[in-house]
């Protein structure tokens, strides 16, 4: 994950004196930004235009027709320099750092103490998106998605909580068990009724919520990350994983997504990855177990769905046993994933109209899958894990009696930014396994549909140089 060159803060400047030097449109710029507090604000301009005077007179700022000169920082919180000219501006942040006054110059990031974000404003709830002065239009169309996101009325939801601090630091015990009220307040009928409008309604609620008894039981959720792209989580998943104290995770979950639960979670990886099992699965329902009872919220976090390859059954009846309460949180699995990156129909009318998920390990010596006889039926087969055995995969299915022409496509690392396509035919397939360049998961589609994909940045299974080789 890169690292922010700049650590966001709030300053606190209610009832403080904040300094703007300038004339023109982008003095008026930071006079509104600023207007947006309770701050007083001290506009410095030799020659105020008409929007600037307009914007001072409407938010009540102090308007001094001069210089800038270093007495102007007296009793000063921030300073903005936006004369727009830059050696006036640099000449502004010297005389600010020399008063130790944090000095912002407009578009000039490198002569900054601090950026301005592009500001969402729910107050007392705001919002700062920044991008350390690298692409402040950016940040503002970053600004509008939030602020379609975000109700008007959250702010009174936020009054409403602000208010109830007292009475909720005396009734309800410090610990999980208020973090867990908020979490009800934020997400339940609370929050429902302050934000269509019923703020007493809301009152009404969390004061019977402060009442009841504390919840301090464990939980678990079985998690689908889905195919590994962050934007490819379900809302569900993400709401879990910002109220889980315990994070269990996979070895395929990519850590940017495992970095969107709590920043406290506690992580613990029972990765298995193939011929490396860290943690067996029943030590995995072992941990599970143990969490929950010990109180705490847990996510256990799978690639894909749960449901699908993802040994979910074997952790729900270990925690049915113990009498743990749990839920299933589905995700997108790989196969829809993989054909979605590779255009590729996974049914077809009067052509394919049935689809088979099954993994390539579950080839028994030299029976043939039950999923070897749909596939000559017309199925498409979505084969998990079957990278390794691709040439038995293969082998299995032509002696069968499928066509060496059947379509094939094979996906790496589906949905994510190193995702790589292959096309190719079932005649290619056995080659997947001996290229050397496929080390992440790959989810391996076959079938009369996939004739209709649009694989135009596809590679072919079989690389260029062993067909120049094959040839020759």
């Amino acid at each position: 994950m890169a690292r922010l060159t700049a650590f966001p803060a709030f300053h606190k400047v209610s009832g403080r004196t904040v300094l703007i030097v300038g004339s023109g449109a982008a003095a008026a710029a930071k006079a509104r930004l600023l207007g947006e507090t309770d701050a007083r604000l001290r506009i410095v301009a030799e020659a105020p235009g008409d929007e600037l005077l307009g914007d001072a007179a409407r938010l009540g700022a102090e308007v001094l027709h001069a210089r800038f000169d270093v007495a102007h920082l007296d009793d000063v919180a921030l300073a903005f320099a936006a004369t727009e000219d830059e050696t006036e501006d640099r000449r502004i942040a010297d005389a600010a750092r020399l008063a130790r006054v944090p000095v912002n110059v407009v578009d000039r990031p490198e002569l900054c103490d601090f950026t301005t974000p592009a500001l969402v404003n729910r107050a007392p709830l705001a919002v700062a998106i920044g991008t350390d002065g690298a692409a402040p239009v950016l940040a503002r169309h970053v600004r509008a998605r939030v602020e379609a996101m975000l109700s008007p009325e959250l702010g009174r939801l936020t009054s409403l909580a602000e208010s109830l601090r007292g009475a909720v630091a005396d009734m309800i015990p410090h610990g999980e068990a208020r973090r867990r009220f908020w979490a009800k307040l934020f997400d339940g009928p609370v929050a429902a009724r302050a934000l269509s409008g019923d703020v007493a309604g809301a009152r009404a609620e969390a004061v019977r919520m402060m009442s009841a008894e504390p919840d301090v039981a464990g939980f678990v959720w079985l998690v689908g990350a889905g195919p590994g792209a962050t934007d490819l989580l379900t809302l569900r998943a993400q709401r879990v994983l910002q109220e889980a104290d315990v994070i269990v995770h996979d070895a395929l979950v990519p850590p940017d997504l495992i970095a969107m639960g709590r920043r406290d979670a506690h992580r613990i990886s029972v990765g298995k990855r193939k011929g490396r099992h860290e943690v067996t699965q029943g030590e995995i329902g072992e941990i599970l177990v143990r969490e929950a009872k010990a109180g705490r919220r847990v996510v256990r976090l799978k690639g894909g769905d749960p449901m699908v390859f993802g040994r979910v059954g074997e952790e729900m009846a270990a925690l049915s046993a113990a009498g743990v309460p749990h839920e299933i949180v589905p995700g997108v699995t790989a196969a829809f994933a993989a054909a979605a990156s590779a255009k590729a129909p996974l049914t077809l009318r009067g052509l394919s109209s049935s689809l088979v998920f099954a993994t390539g390990h579950d080839l028994d010596g030299r029976t043939l899958p039950d999923w070897a006889g749909l596939a000559l039926g017309g199925a498409t087969v979505a084969v998990y894990m079957g990278r390794t055995v691709a040439g038995a995969v293969a082998e299995r299915l032509v002696e069968a009696g499928l066509s060496l022409d059947t379509p094939v496509a094979a996906v790496e690392n589906a949905s994510r930014a190193d995702e790589t396509i292959f096309a190719g035919t079932l005649r290619d397939l056995p080659a997947l396994a001996d290229r050397g360049d496929v080390t992440g998961p790959v989810l391996i589609l076959i079938g009369r549909a996939l004739a209709e994909a649009e694989q135009v940045d596809a590679a072919p299974i079989v690389p260029e140089t062993a067909r120049r080789t094959s040839a020759a």
